[in-house]
């Protein structure tokens, strides 16, 4: 594994888990097929790219600066194999289910301590980013990883556009949540809509972006269409998908897994495989498409960026 410093690490080191029999693929190439029109926003020429399937490319995507050079994983593995609640438990079902899921019209408000709260179209809230294409390993609490080519644009960005006031410590972002588009929700896995939450300084380093696409492509609906939040050093439940709120306050968010298990799912999520989880070990895991385990590196490989983040932090206590 070749794991490069700043600034030569590449955005998207993510991969997925071990081989995993799918046990429906027909329906699933068939949902593929039913994909009905998503649309993304070139932010260079204000094209309009309309997603005719799941295949749509983007225009005008530059390599980004933050990758790994790690081996990637499939088109089909990144999006043959998800977890997205929301269209149900089992690794397949986004894939067969999300084609139900409409991505246009599409707004996200912005609310809490912010300078201006405002509902925005998404297609304006993308315009004035440059898309790119980082390659960032992707590592899930249940032990199996991904490297994914995401393309997208820094969240930080956003932030500093968005003009949060000075008193706000913390962003908390806020899945769709609608039965009619996601059999999912109507199981009470979880506390719907999903929520998730960072810590200010989190939420602006240059490695946590959010995210339109992969593959150089319009994003997936099973893999978190229209917008989602990636986040390269934490465990995938973290980058929050369908992305409709972005709320700034002063006090910490507690995230929808924190609150359905508190005991194994902290607020921080860092990768760190000498913490287990109560019910597995976290020290090594499995790549999608290998059949050796591989050891679980501190911050997914990321320490060399992120660790003076949590610097005097136990990171046993806030896991």
């Amino acid at each position: 594994m070749l794991i490069r410093n700043a600034p030569d690490l590449r955005y998207s080191d993510v991969t997925p888990k071990a081989l995993y029999v799918r046990r429906r693929e027909f329906i699933q190439a068939a949902a593929a097929a039913a994909v009905g029109a998503a649309a993304a926003l070139s932010p260079a020429g204000g094209q309009r790219v309309h997603a005719q399937g799941a295949r749509a490319k983007l225009p005008n995507v530059k390599k980004g600066q933050f990758s790994t050079t790690e081996k990637l994983n499939s088109y089909d593995d990144i999006t043959g194999y998800n977890n997205y609640y929301e269209f149900g438990t089992d690794k397949d079902d986004p894939k067969a289910n999300a084609h139900r899921l409409v991505t246009r019209p599409w707004t996200i408000r912005v609310d809490g301590l912010v300078k201006a709260p405002a509902t925005i179209d998404l297609d304006s809230f993308i315009k004035p980013y440059a898309l790119e294409e980082r390659i960032y390993r992707l590592r899930c609490v249940e032990a199996w990883s991904m490297v994914i080519p995401w393309v997208g644009f820094p969240l930080a960005d956003v932030i500093k556009r968005l003009e949060p006031l000075p008193s706000a410590r913390f962003i908390e972002l806020t899945t769709l949540a609608d039965a009619k588009q996601m059999p999912g929700i109507r199981v009470p896995v979880l506390d719907w809509p999903y929520v998730e939450g960072l810590r200010m300084d989190e939420a602006m380093h240059p490695l946590t972006m959010l995210s339109v696409g992969l593959y150089g492509e319009v994003l997936p609906n099973q893999n978190g269409a229209p917008i989602r939040l990636v986040i390269p050093w934490k465990y995938g439940f973290k980058s929050i998908k369908s992305i409709v709120r972005i709320r700034f306050t002063d006090r910490e968010p507690r995230n929808s897994w924190q609150i359905a298990n508190a005991r194994e799912y902290g607020f921080y999520s860092n990768v760190n495989p000498t913490v287990d989880h109560p019910r597995w070990s976290q020290a090594t895991e499995r790549r999608l498409g290998e059949f050796f385990r591989r050891k679980t590196l501190m911050f997914n490989g990321y320490g060399d960026q992120v660790a003076s983040l949590y610097a005097g932090m136990d990171l046993r206590k806030f896991y």
